[in-house]
Order: structure tokens, then C-alpha cells, then sequence
């Protein structure tokens, strides 16, 4: 039994002050991925925080045409919520794809951003692992690692990211607000969450003493041309080995802008501008997808297990975009692998 002090935070200021004040201490809201992560002794706060009663549960339109969504949004609420089903429904899609209906329930929408992944080896305290003991090396590098990371790994981790969330907030290049000692700050989801390089216990550019205010979602939905493809070995309650998130705005059969995240690949969701860039303008056809899915994993580099998920998401990646472009946006009902 993990011994630990309980406190609750009155405003977003009381919980910035109480959260300074002790460098172990931890926010709870949902508590879906903390309480894991308690349980297998990883994590161990002096501190919790119950964050759950401030006043961060609206979802509301901004002025600039977007949506701002409190960090206390159930991920169940978010994604049924109408405007986000209306205009955002590659969101809805990728959090309905995720954990199960009562983890939904629970889990927050600025929790989900702080997921941690679920990498055994990060869970088995006995073995090494460079993102809870840096400098002790990592295990899946050489160990079972069919679930791991293809792009953007380093030699000190080739964990992944797990949220499907995250993976259609890259896609539409959300803003995630934050407020510290310092005041509040704007972060791009793009710069949100980081790769491993040689710390790999960092897994966002979170200070430890903000906290998660609200996510911003631009003008921009591309709610008529969009998809969410998650494979994974069962239906449900199952993580991603590929994941692909898809918007398109198109001008008839020509795709005037494209937008492109994977998941379950990367040690955050990942996009490459580049391959985006090489559709803008293009005709859609089965040609040019399979050129910016090649484009999308020219880096990717396999390890002992793993290695056919390159082809796994090249194939993926061509279907989701095929599915956009036709907008019949992927069944939430046959995404599994063998």
C-alpha cells in the first residue's frame, strides 16, 4: 500500500500553489491511467490532488469559429457532445475507438493528453527501463516489441503513446491551454508531447507545476471528408498497433488540403508535413495515396517484433485516406488484426 496525503483544490490557482509546493504530488481527476500506474508501483505521489471540482467542464464555441473544450471533460461527454460530433467527428470517432464505455465515463480530456504509455516493460518495475529509471537502459529494445515504436525512436526508448484522442487532435493541429506560477501559456499539440531522445521520462513539455486548462480546436473540422482507422488485435479495449487520423478538404476530386496523424507508432502522435503537402493540389487516387504513405514512413525502422508494422500503416494510411477522400468514414466495428 502506497502511503499518500489527499487534498483538494478550491480554483486553478489553489491547485498551481498546492501542486508547487511538493515536487511528488500528483493531480487526480479520472485518475484512469494514475491509479494503474499507483497500483504497479510506478508511480508513487506523496500527494494527490483532487482537481475534479474546477470549474473546467464546458465545451463551448470561440470566437474565432473553433471550440474550446474544458480539461474536465469526460471523454464520453466529448465525444457526443453535438458540436463536436457535427463538426469534429474525426474527434468523436478516435475517443469512441479508445479503452471502453466506463473508462470513457471517467477518463478527463486533459487526462488523456497525460497518458502514460503502456509499455510492459515501463510497468514491470523489476526490469530496466530508461522512462522510470533513466540511465537504466531500455528492455524492449531487445525484449518483445511487437507493439512498439517505428518512428522517431532513440536509443534510450522505443515506448509509444497510447491515446487515440491525441491522434485526431494532431490532425487538426489543436492548441492545448495551461496554466502555471508563471501564468497561463498556449502549447500547439504538435510541440505538446515530445520524443524520447535521450530523456525519455519526459513525455510532454509540460512544466510538472501547470496544469491542463482546456483544448482548442480550430475553424477548420474537415467534418464532411475525414476518418479514424485503429487496428488493433480484438475490437474493443485493446490499444493501437496503427492507428491513422484523416481530414481532407477537398474541391471535388482534388484535395485542396490534407491532413495526416498515426498513432501506436511513435512516442506521440505523429505527422509529417511534408508527405501532407505532396496531396495539396493532387487528384485523389490510389497512385498519390500510396506515394504519401511512402513519404509518411520513409524513416521508419523496424526492431525484432515489429518490423511489419511499417507495412501495416503504409496499407493502413492508403485506406484511411481512400475512405476520407470518398467520405465513408471508418466503421468503429472492423479494426481487428490477426
Amino acid at each position: 500500500m502506497i502511503n499518500f496525503h489527499y487534498a483538494r483544490a478550491s480554483d486553478v490557482a489553489d491547485a498551481v500553489q498546492q501542486i508547487r509546493a511538493d515536487p511528488a504530488a500528483k493531480f487526480i481527476a479520472g485518475g484512469t491511467n494514475l491509479l494503474d500506474l499507483m497500483k504497479e508501483n510506478v508511480e508513487r505521489p506523496t500527494l494527490l490532488i483532487d482537481i475534479t471540482r474546477l470549474p473546467l467542464k464546458t465545451v463551448e464555441e470561440t470566437a474565432g469559429g473553433g471550440v474550446r473544450i474544458g480539461a474536465l471533460v469526460p471523454n464520453s461527454d466529448l465525444s457526443y457532445h453535438p458540436l463536436i460530433e457535427q463538426r469534429y467527428p474525426v474527434v468523436s470517432s478516435a475517443i469512441r475507438a479508445g479503452a471502453s464505455q466506463q473508462l470513457r465515463n471517467m477518463a478527463s480530456t486533459g487526462g488523456n493528453l497525460l497518458q502514460r504509455t503502456r509499455c510492459a516493460y515501463f510497468y514491470d518495475t523489476v526490469m530496466p527501463c530508461n522512462k522510470r529509471t533513466p540511465g537504466s537502459g531500455c528492455s524492449a529494445i531487445d525484449g518483445i516489441n511487437r507493439g512498439h515504436a517505428i518512428l522517431g525512436t532513440s536509443e534510450a526508448c522505443i515506448a509509444t503513446h497510447p491515446s487515440d484522442m491525441c491522434v485526431a487532435l494532431a490532425a487538426l493541429e489543436a492548441t492545448v491551454h495551461v496554466a502555471g506560477p508563471k501564468g497561463e501559456r498556449a502549447i500547439a499539440i504538435a510541440d505538446f508531447h515530445r520524443l524520447p531522445g535521450d530523456t525519455p521520462q519526459r513525455d510532454t513539455n509540460l512544466d510538472r507545476d501547470e496544469i491542463i486548462t482546456a483544448i482548442e480546436l480550430p475553424a477548420q473540422g474537415f467534418a464532411k471528408n475525414y476518418t479514424y482507422l485503429k487496428i488493433r488485435d480484438r475490437l474493443s479495449y485493446a490499444f493501437a498497433l496503427v492507428s491513422v487520423a484523416i481530414g481532407l478538404e477537398m474541391d471535388g476530386r482534388t484535395i485542396r488540403q490534407a491532413r495526416i496523424a498515426l498513432g501506436g507508432v511513435a512516442h506521440k502522435p505523429w505527422r509529417d508535413i511534408a508527405a501532407e503537402a505532396a496531396l495539396n493540389g493532387q487528384a485523389a487516387s490510389p497512385e498519390i495515396f500510396r506515394r504519401a504513405a511512402d513519404a509518411l514512413l520513409r524513416d521508419a525502422k523496424g526492431f525484432a517484433h515489429n518490423t511489419f508494422k511499417i507495412e501495416l500503416a503504409r496499407q493502413a494510411a492508403v485506406r484511411a485516406l481512400t475512405q476520407a477522400a470518398n467520405g465513408t468514414p471508418q466503421s468503429q466495428s472492423s479494426k481487428k488484426i490477426a
